[in-house]
């Protein structure tokens, strides 16, 4: 997934799907110079938290001039997917309100 695809089929349950990518951009102004925490949960329909972590993100000192700082970064992970239905990335920045991602899963019908 690269921000593009949000269904997958596999072929039964449990699944896990190899390295599923995460492309993630962080963008701010130039107040914001620093270290953010960033945290990323990835969770099922009920909630249910099935993998995710934290860590930082830094906006460096831009050119003079430039307002705009961002910063980016690709994640791979190895997602479990238990059971068809909805799933999501849940993005946090700073630990405020998250961004979500959705992702459905379904078996393959042949």
């Amino acid at each position: 997934m690269l921000g593009i695809f949000q269904h997958v089929w596999v072929e039964s349950f449990p699944a896990m799907h190899p390295r599923t990518h995460l492309v993630i951009r962080v963008r701010g102004r130039r107040t914001e110079i620093g270290s953010h925490e960033l945290g990323i949960r990835f969770v099922d329909d009920d909630g249910t938290e099935l993998m995710g972590g934290s860590g930082t993100v830094q906006f460096g000192e831009p050119a003079a001039g430039v307002v705009d700082v961002e910063a980016s970064a690709v994640l791979v992970f190895d997602i479990p997917l238990p059971h068809p239905g909805s799933y999501a990335f849940q993005i946090t920045l700073d630990q405020g309100t998250a961004l979500h991602v959705p992702l459905t899963v379904s078996d393959r019908v042949e």
